[in-house]
């Protein structure tokens, strides 16, 4: 029998039991065992490699991650240094997972017991205390939230930090998905609260989730580790101080419950802004001129807040409409941006950064002076805001809340 056909024979489909027994196996860290109905006397690994592909191991396949070209090569080579910072944060600022951990359930009625109609009918009492404003600020933030597949997607196109395989044994990707586990919930939860309120058109509602999704989100990282750390530190804050807001909101119209879900959905944001921003603190030790310059290229271009894609098929203005709305009641304002970033200049302490170059003290002043900036442009706006609101206020239809105006 010719070689060619040997190879042929030896993939070929086992017709019965009896047919051919198994001589290698291969079992991953799931402990998946995947057996190779193949004969290694009669075709070796190679050439079964070259016909049916490669198989690699969770070591061969980081190795080969690892000769890969990096746009940002000395990028990267800091953030390697950083894995144990990441396994310290996994385990100091993230929550045990299962049933150790808040579940959305915790803060809902329970279907399964007697007087579940009892306690939905109280949650809808309580809900219908909120009025249309404060929930389409909800609604934007649970929309906001809902769309998790598109940001652990950007987690990963960090170099030197991603997930290469899914089931990564590195610090960063064990961060990446237990981030990403927590986050989960916070979605799940202002969902059900919603859909159990009965004031809201939730079809229109997914229908939002499933465009942003679908239209994506381009923060302009560039896959570079230190504009994303810069941005998720910018952006775990933002979402805490939105959600701080809506709860406290809440409380104050009559709602307990939902101030209690935002106020347990703010203090993840928090845990995880901490974590974001120790990571940039120790990228600073370690290349305080390289971080100042992507600092400074992202705040000349602005923070992008990740659902400006949104929209609910209809409404191509939605996220500036249900901006407009979170400014007017002060649930987040141009005022909360600029008090972001003097936050993060004083967090990471650029006024007494040492070791800069010439272009590092320039991007430095740069951004110190921004706050003042960027406060002085917001007190103006916000006041021709309110006083064009005063005067006579611009209500808009959001499809969210059944039609009604907000």
């Amino acid at each position: 029998m010719s070689r060619s056909l040997q190879v042929t024979a030896a993939l070929g489909i086992v017709a019965s039991a009896m047919a051919f027994t198994p001589h290698t196996s291969y079992t991953n860290k799931a402990g998946t065992e995947l057996k190779a109905v193949t004969d290694p006397t009669t075709i070796s690994k190679k050439e079964y490699g070259d016909i049916c592909g490669d198989v690699f191991g969770e070591d061969e396949m980081r190795a080969r991650y690892a000769k890969q070209d990096y746009i940002y090569p000395k990028h990267v080579e800091v953030i390697k240094d950083l894995e144990p910072l990441a396994a310290q944060m996994t385990d100091e600022i993230l929550l045990d997972t299962g049933d150790k951990a808040w579940q959305p359930q915790d803060y809902l009625p329970d279907m399964t017991s007697d007087d579940w109609v009892d306690e939905v009918k109280e949650l809808r009492k309580n809900a219908d205390t909120i009025p249309d404003e404060i929930l389409v600020t909800l609604v934007g933030d649970m929309v906001t939230e809902e769309a998790l597949p598109t940001y652990q997607t950007l987690l990963n196109t960090f170099e030197g930090c991603d997930d290469p395989t899914g089931t990564s044994e590195s610090a960063w990707a064990k961060w990446s998905r237990g981030w990403t586990s927590e986050e989960n919930r916070h979605g799940d939860l202002l969902n059900k609260y919603l859909y159990l309120g009965g004031r809201c058109d939730m079809r229109s509602i997914e229908v939002t989730i499933q465009h942003l999704i679908t239209n994506g989100f381009n923060p302009d990282a560039r896959k570079d580790p230190y504009r994303g750390f810069i941005y998720t530190s910018f952006q775990e804050r933002a979402t805490k101080i939105s959600h701080g807001n809506v709860g406290r909101l809440a409380r104050e119209s009559g709602d307990p419950l939902l101030s209690k879900i935002c106020a347990m959905i703010a203090g993840d944001e928090g845990r995880h802004e901490k974590a974001y921003q120790k990571f940039v603190t120790e990228i600073l030790v370690r290349d305080p001129n390289g971080v100042l310059a992507v600092f400074g290229d992202m705040m000349r271009g602005q923070i992008v807040m990740p659902a400006e894609q949104m929209t609910d098929g209809n409404d191509l203005k939605l996220y500036e409409n249900f901006s407009d709305v979170a400014q007017r009641i002060g649930v987040y304002t141009a005022i909360d941006y600029a008090d972001i970033l003097e936050h993060l200049i004083k967090k990471w302490d650029l006024e007494h950064l040492e070791g800069l170059n010439a272009e590092g003290e320039k991007e430095r002043d740069y951004l110190c002076k921004l706050p003042t900036r960027y406060r002085k442009l917001a007190e103006r706006s916000m006041n021709k805001a309110k006083k064009a609101s005063d005067d006579k206020p611009t209500l808009k239809q959001f499809s969210w809340i059944q039609g009604r105006s907000a």
